[in-house]
């Protein structure tokens, strides 16, 4: 097994092998390889904004945006342009260098709210921050669109395996979310792909995957690793909690698999100890996403303020990372 060399030909056997390392190796091995392609003093502090929330017509079993259910997630029109870039300037002051836009749709449609986004993109990419939007499905026109406003990475999850899929949602395939990521790379805007752990898959479902990630080529230059928030009212909020292990070893992994890529700790870190956290830093996580109002997404997904989180890395000594020099270069490791 080579581990620390960039490779595109993983296989299931040989990551699953590396997800069951005994876990303290598998740290020390994941470890190793992230000091090989990124600064391990540097954490990059990530902002996401709802610039449109709720009303989604997708039946994602874990979404509390979705209007299949009954959450306490109350559907909001598009953000105005000029709330958008308050809530980005603010977090820039707090030294976050990553914006990233989430709206609420199955599929971004050519219309003004599109027309908008675009403008909200142009004008935060514009002060000097990483934008990245997820809006959901997009074809390579409209790609080339955010590309030409200025975005930086565009964020499509797989969330689990190809065989897992169907069972956490049937509105779109995995076919789907595998084309718009290719309409993406037909630009030089980044991609940011991962999924969520906590969903009710085997382990097997999460090494497959890693393997499809780490089976693109390039890989995605961002790979958030999310835990399940349980939402009341979607079909998967009675979930157990994953345990901090589960969530160590599937970052370690997917260091070791995908050396040169961002592996984001996500939604569910809340839950996470001041401990638990440096554990997931020490097995290859350089990214966290941070609030001003504590929540991540909506009031479902509660997430550290900027504060908190600057004493958390003022504690382990360690600094957050400016924006990338070089945006939209497709394949360009940041470290």
């Amino acid at each position: 097994m080579s581990v620390g060399r960039l490779r595109y030909d993983w296989q299931t056997a040989e990551i699953r092998a590396i997800y069951n390392m005994p876990l303290l190796e598998l740290i020390y091995q994941a470890a190793s390889v992230h000091r090989q392609f990124h600064n391990p003093k540097q954490i990059q502090v990530c902002k996401l904004i709802s610039i449109k929330t709720g009303g989604c017509p997708e039946d994602c079993g874990y979404c509390a945006q979705s209007s299949r259910y009954q959450t306490e997630v109350k559907a909001q029109a598009l953000l105005d342009k000029q709330t958008v870039v308050e809530i980005a300037q603010n977090a820039k002051e707090k030294g976050v260098s990553r914006v990233c836009m989430g709206a609420a749709w199955r599929e971004v449609r050519d219309s003004s709210q599109f027309d908008r986004v675009l403008e909200m993109v142009k004008d935060v990419t514009d002060m000097g921050l990483e934008v990245c939007c997820t809006l959901g499905m997009l074809t390579a026109e409209q790609a080339k669109r955010l590309e030409d406003a200025g975005l930086y990475a565009y964020n499509h999850n797989l969330d689990t395996s190809s065989d897992y899929y169907s069972t956490i949602i049937t509105t779109r395939t995995y076919g789907d979310r595998l084309n718009t990521i290719e309409n993406v790379r037909q630009t030089n805007v980044t991609v940011c792909s991962g999924g969520i752990l906590g969903l009710g898959e085997s382990v097997d479902d999460r090494v497959s995957m890693l393997q499809t990630l780490a089976s693109l080529n390039p890989h995605p230059e961002s790979v958030p690793i999310n835990i399940l928030s349980q939402v009341e009212g979607t079909p998967l909020e009675n979930q157990p909690d994953v345990p901090i292990w589960d969530v160590v070893r599937m970052i370690a992994t997917a260091r070791i698999v995908m050396p040169t890529s961002d592996v984001r700790l996500s939604a569910g870190r809340a839950r996470l100890s001041q401990v638990e956290q440096a554990l997931c830093f020490m097995a290859g996580a350089n990214s966290i996403f941070s609030s001003d109002d504590k929540k991540m997404l909506t009031v479902t997904t509660p997430c550290p303020d900027y504060d908190a989180d600057q004493e958390m890395l003022n504690l382990l000594g360690l600094e957050m990372r400016p924006p990338a020099q070089r945006p939209n270069l497709v394949g360009v490791s940041n470290s």
